[in-house]
């Protein structure tokens, strides 16, 4: 899945916004002002998973631990242009999923998540 793919799995989720909170070349999608996955200028890509599959994924090596972000369970794909464009939706979706769900109720509700 290219960058293009990404942004249109990323913003077919429900209250999901795109932000470059560091520069206009990362793209980092958000749930409630809560990021679940970033895609950096050069096409790596990070995102949020459980923390079973931070140890299948790592330890398999399809995935790496996200620079910075991996003690908060993040993976990174260097390029994920390699993998299944269903295996990385799915993921997506899941990350997206395990930050909403940390959400507030109210924030939730607000978001139509609820």
């Amino acid at each position: 899945m290219d960058r293009e793919g990404v942004r249109a799995v990323c913003l077919a989720l429900p209250a999901v916004t795109l932000d470059h909170p560091w520069d206009p070349d990362h793209d980092a999608y958000k749930v409630g002002g809560k990021m679940f996955a970033v895609i950096g200028a050069m096409g790596g890509l990070s995102f949020k998973v459980s923390d079973i599959a931070y140890e299948v994924l790592t330890e398999s090596g399809r995935a790496r631990p996200a620079p910075y972000m991996a003690r908060a369970k993040w993976v990174n794909l260097e390029d994920p242009s390699v993998w299944a464009d269903d295996d990385l939706a799915e993921h997506l979706t899941i990350a997206h999923g395990i930050i909403a769900a940390r959400l507030t109720q109210k924030a939730r509700r607000e978001l139509g998540l609820a």
